[in-house]
């Protein structure tokens, strides 16, 4: 491709912060949770690049076609990849994973079954011209000039240089699938690889019962929880891995070891998870015992412990019966038992439907 900016580009980056920047000079975005992505057009040829610079392009076939046909001739467009739920609310980041996949007959059948859309925020070049260095207003005006026409499965953020409104979007678009504010210097230059931006995303706590663990990748102490929480009533009551808990210094990391090390005595026997200690058996769930589809050399082996214990942990977003993210340990909780830590604690966002975001 000879194009002024060419492939690869590492995308610029943000910063967590706790709060939205006040002041002018800012433009506020929702933080997609999708891929990230930055597409690459000369005239009949079509590059998606992701976030670690590796082509995307044949895992989503479905949006070349539409991108050739809304792009200007020559251009790089910053942004994101995302699956709308086929109900209509919000997005389905499972689904937009399944689509990462080494086979290409399960990458075209996905291609029709779960459609990507392309959000675009961002332009790097234009033709001739490289935008790398322009100030970002006068890019986010060439964008929404460029693709004033856009439409499905192209579609341009929303974006604000009003905190009140950021503030609502904050809240009301979380139940869209969308976890925070992106929050931009209107002067600033487009800089690759570099946490130049400010990024606030939803933050809530809970209490899970740890009922396994990971070592470190070092070998050395633990490397994650495995938390579950309980639903249902009578028979039908189970406790749910909703995901893992992280972020211990290398310090906590052996004394946690040491802690919960009497804890596996017997777990095994009525552990809760114990037809899901057989990795091979499990490869291809997402059970604590299955293997990474992101990386088949990634040991996720894991050890039960009696589920007797409860921890507090911080978390970004429930999708489905899970965590979106990794939670981060916060604390013990000897105060509480494991039966009553249930999905009911959970607050749940009120969904929104995608198209309503571009409304």
């Amino acid at each position: 491709m000879a194009l002024p900016v060419p492939p690869p580009v590492s995308p610029m980056l943000a910063k967590p912060a706790g709060t939205l920047p006040e002041g002018d000079g800012w433009l506020y975005e929702p933080k997609w949770d999708g891929f990230r992505c930055i597409v690459f057009r000369d005239g009949d040829s079509v590059e998606l690049g992701s976030r670690n610079e590796r082509p995307f392009t044949r895992y989503f076939p479905e949006l070349v076609a539409p991108l050739l046909a809304q792009l200007p001739d020559r251009c790089v467009v910053d942004g994101e990849l995302a699956v709308p739920a086929p109900n209509g609310t919000g997005l389905d980041f499972d689904a937009l994973q399944q689509r990462i996949h080494p086979a290409a007959s399960r990458v075209n059948r996905l291609a029709g079954e779960t459609p990507a859309v392309f959000v675009a925020f961002d332009l790097l070049a234009l033709g001739d011209r490289s935008l790398m260095d322009t100030p970002l207003a006068e890019r986010r005006a060439l964008l929404d000039e460029s693709l004033a026409g856009a439409h499905d499965p192209l579609y341009v953020c929303p974006s604000t240089t009003d905190r009140a409104v950021a503030a609502d979007w904050f809240t009301r678009f979380e139940g869209a699938g969308l976890d925070g504010i992106v929050a931009k210097p209107l002067a600033g230059h487009y800089t690759p690889g570099e946490r130049s931006l400010v990024k606030v995303k939803h933050e809530r706590t809970a209490d899970c019962v740890v009922a396994g663990y990971r070592v470190h990748k070092d070998g050395n102490g633990i490397g994650s929880f495995l938390l579950g929480l309980y639903r249902g009533h009578g028979d039908e009551r189970r406790l749910h891995h909703v995901g893992v808990a992280t972020g211990f210094t290398a310090k906590a990391r052996a004394a946690l070891l040491a802690e919960v090390q009497p804890l596996t005595v017997g777990a095994e026997v009525d552990h809760p998870w114990r037809d899901w200690l057989d990795a091979v058996a499990h490869a291809d769930t997402r059970m604590p015992g299955g293997f990474s589809r992101w990386n088949v050399k990634k040991d996720l082996s894991w050890t039960p412990v009696r589920a007797d214990r409860v921890c507090e942990v911080s978390f970004s977003q429930l999708q489905g019966n899970r965590f979106r993210h990794s939670s981060h340990f916060l604390r013990w909780r000897p105060d509480r038992s494991p039966d009553s830590c249930t999905y009911d604690q959970l607050e749940v966002a009120t969904p929104l439907d995608f198209a309503h975001l571009f409304a």
